[in-house]
């Protein structure tokens, strides 16, 4: 008896070591804060998009640690992207009417989303969720899990210089 009630406090130690290795290593570093997805540009918060964007985070390399985050660069690239096709949408240099700034700015949406679930796939870690689905799913995984659907303006940010993403072209004929 005593030695099977030595074995099963052996036990009941090994697993409470294990569970604490797994928290501290859990917590040992600070995770970027990445807020992603980007909901879906909406007649409701499109004037945001347009006229708040400086006050929206980006993300430099230097934002990121020098290891262990690259699904949170993957995330900052996209939103790195997408605001700046954002950016193209609004300026009134590829669409001028309301309508047209819209459809471009889910284009650009769209388009940045599936470049991200491409380099989610081209890793040999687990995809993000949302780039399973296929199709209209994919798009509703997306926009359903919104940590800022209006766009607001972060309190306190102005947004770094970033350069211009290439990769994205507005297709006016699809409106």
């Amino acid at each position: 008896m005593t030695s099977a009630g030595r074995l099963v406090g052996f036990w009941i130690i090994a697993v409470m070591t294990v569970a604490h290795l797994g928290e501290t290593k859990k917590y040992s570093y600070n995770e970027p804060n990445v807020p992603f997805p980007p909901a879906r540009p909406t007649m409701r918060n499109l004037a945001n998009i347009c006229h708040q964007g400086q006050g929206r985070p980006r993300y430099p390399d230097s934002f990121f640690p020098n290891s262990g985050a690259s699904h949170y660069r993957r995330r900052g690239d996209a939103i790195n992207r997408l605001e700046s096709w954002y950016s193209l949408c609004c300026s009134g240099q590829v669409a001028q009417q309301v309508g047209q700034i819209l459809c471009c700015a889910q284009q650009a949406w769209k388009h940045a989303l599936s470049r991200f679930c491409a380099e989610e796939f081209s890793t040999m870690t687990l995809a993000y969720e949302c780039c399973e689905d296929k199709g209209e799913a994919r798009w509703r995984c997306f926009d359903s899990r919104l940590p800022n659907p209006n766009y607001s303006a972060t309190p306190g940010s102005i947004a770094p210089e970033m350069p211009a993403e290439p990769g994205f072209t507005f297709r006016q004929d699809t409106c």
